[in-house]
């Protein structure tokens, strides 16, 4: 059964490049090789591979930079999606696809479920529900799985930036009321993996799944954690993790808006796929642990 990968030099497309080898052959393509943002560019890569699975894990993620540059955000995470949905239609395929806690507004209580209203308050976050829409639309069989707040021990990230940042300055702040749960790239490709086999085996329905670490933090938890984890693994950093100053969303203005609660309910997964995801800070330490030399 051959695969192919979309986004391979990604975050989530280096470890799907990992994981994905076990279910047969793997042809992966980065940006590089298929311009997303090119219409028919997708079509055509994939009519030359005729891949009975899809994985798309390439996205426009600059969250800012989409307020400003719609038509290329739209290209990639919408009418790109949509030349892989109707392909995968066409041809009995099935599309795995990530998406993200930013087609919800933030504004819920508690945590999301799959099934509650989108409501995204950013191009990102339309740009992506327009993506998911139009699997939806397309009728192909697909697995959709909402993640938050990726991150790797390869690429650019918040956790990184924040050891970076700790490293070269005397202040640091942080915002600390938008929660969520940060998310590891390794887990999210060691899931899409079980997800495949429980599809293929049918024990996992195709729909939209959420797939995030459980618990949850803010972005002033997770960067004082990652400091005092680097810090504990002999790091010389200038901060501790005391010492990062905790400030409001309003303190720290941005283009888009980010939503305040990105926890999303990733039950209905783990009871389909018989499994326990763990909690947010299994992965956040093992990842730091990775960058900071102690591994």
């Amino acid at each position: 059964m051959k695969t192919l990968l979309f986004g391979a030099s990604g975050q989530v497309g280096r470890e799907l490049s990992r994981t994905l080898l076990p279910h047969g052959p793997l042809v992966s393509k980065n940006s590089e090789a298929v311009d997303l943002a090119q219409q028919g560019s997708v079509t055509e890569c994939l009519e030359a591979v005729r891949p009975k699975v899809i994985v798309n894990a390439a996205a426009y993620t600059a969250v800012d930079k989409a307020e400003s540059d719609e038509e290329r955000a739209r290209s990639i995470n919408a009418a790109a999606v949509r030349e892989m949905a109707e392909y995968a239609a066409r041809n009995d395929a099935l599309l795995i696809h990530y998406s993200t806690d930013y087609v919800f507004d933030g504004d819920k209580d508690g945590a999301y479920l799959p099934d509650d209203t989108p409501n995204p308050a950013s191009v990102y976050g339309q740009t992506k529900l327009e993506g998911e829409e139009a699997i939806r639309e397309s009728g192909c069989d697909h697995l959709i799985f909402r993640t938050s707040w990726v991150y790797s021990a390869n690429g650019h990230n918040f956790i990184k930036t924040m050891l970076r940042l700790a490293e070269e300055r005397d202040e640091l702040k942080v915002v600390t009321d938008q929660i969520g749960a940060p998310t590891s790239a390794e887990l999210i490709a060691d899931v899409t993996s079980l997800a495949l086999a429980g599809y293929r085996h049918g024990h996992l329905p195709v729909g939209t799944y959420h797939l995030t670490a459980n618990g949850a933090t803010s972005w002033h938890g997770l960067a004082s954690r990652a400091v005092d984890r680097a810090i504990a693994n002999g790091r010389e950093l200038r901060l501790r993790g005391g010492d990062i100053q905790a400030i409001g969303t309003a303190d720290f203005p941005t283009p888009a808006t980010r939503p305040a609660n990105s926890r999303m309910d990733s039950s209905s997964l783990e009871e389909a796929l018989l499994l326990e995801l763990p909690d947010w800070t299994i992965h956040v330490d093992r990842m730091v642990d990775q960058v900071t030399g102690n591994k």
